[in-house]
């Protein structure tokens, strides 16, 4: 595979991780920063019974809203910083290969700062992170780079030309920085952090929770295979409690604290 495929895919796959864990972010900046336990991934099945909604149909830009008062400002400037980097990298792809033209709702429109009107103003970022990400997508693939035919037969001109090697690693770049913050900020980049104040209910060993980018939360106990937990052995002989287990773990250790006396 040359280099400039692996920059292509590469740069796909960060894009397309950011847009699928965007809805996690927006709910995280209304939400009070969570402990390590329990994980991040099961705060919906865990709050199954609360009235707020769990899908986020709202995409518009997160600097066109009003946060009169987020309840987790690390996620709101992640999202902030998110949404910069990629309406800035876009604005740099679209100067680059954009044909001259009007009318064509594939086209990159840039921001208009003396416009009356605030979403004129912002341009194609009025339409929100997702639109962004899938419209550098298709530079990245360069996408609308061949002559287009007319109903005539006549071939046109494509609205945009192949994006140039170094813009293609620019866009690398710029998708990773943004996917590994949003990450990090999530708790899902890769990690392994003991579980604070909640002992094995079987034996009373250390958990780790177990996290990373492509992979789903997993805890294991140091104890090992003397542990006498209902649970699978890993490579390395420890228990480990899975994604499908979790929430059996999760009903043990609530079932544990019950039963330690008040201090």
């Amino acid at each position: 595979m040359t280099s400039a495929a692996i920059a292509r895919r590469e740069t796909v796959d960060a894009l397309r991780t950011v847009r699928e864990l965007w809805g996690e972010l927006l709910l995280a900046i209304e939400t009070p920063p969570t402990d390590v336990w329990p994980p991040r991934q099961l705060a919906h099945t865990l709050r199954a019974s609360d009235d707020e909604p769990l899908v986020v149909e709202d995409r518009a830009p997160l600097v066109l809203r009003e946060h009169p008062a987020p309840l987790n400002m690390t996620a709101l400037d992640t999202g902030l910083a998110v949404e910069r980097l990629l309406f800035d990298l876009a604005d740099t792809l679209a100067a680059a290969v954009q044909r001259a033209g009007t009318g064509d709702a594939r086209r990159w429109e840039f921001q208009q700062p003396g416009a009356a009107d605030a979403r004129r103003a912002a341009g194609s970022r009025t339409h929100g992170l997702h639109f962004g990400s899938v419209w550098i997508e298709g530079r990245v693939l360069d996408e609308d780079t061949a002559p287009e035919q007319q109903l005539n037969g006549t071939p046109t001109a494509p609205p945009f030309d192949p994006l140039p090697p170094h813009l293609l690693h620019e866009a690398r770049r710029t998708a990773r920085v943004a996917e590994g913050r949003l990450l990090r900020t999530l708790g899902l980049d890769e990690r392994h952090t003991p579980v604070p104040d909640r002992p094995c209910p079987w034996c009373a060993g250390e958990l780790i929770l177990h996290t990373g980018p492509d992979e789903s939360p997993s805890v294991t106990c140091s104890t090992g295979e003397d542990c006498t937990a209902p649970a699978s052995l890993d490579e390395r002989g420890r228990r480990v409690w899975k994604w499908g287990d979790l929430v059996t773990l999760i009903t043990a250790l609530g079932a544990a604290d019950t039963h330690v006396p008040a201090a």
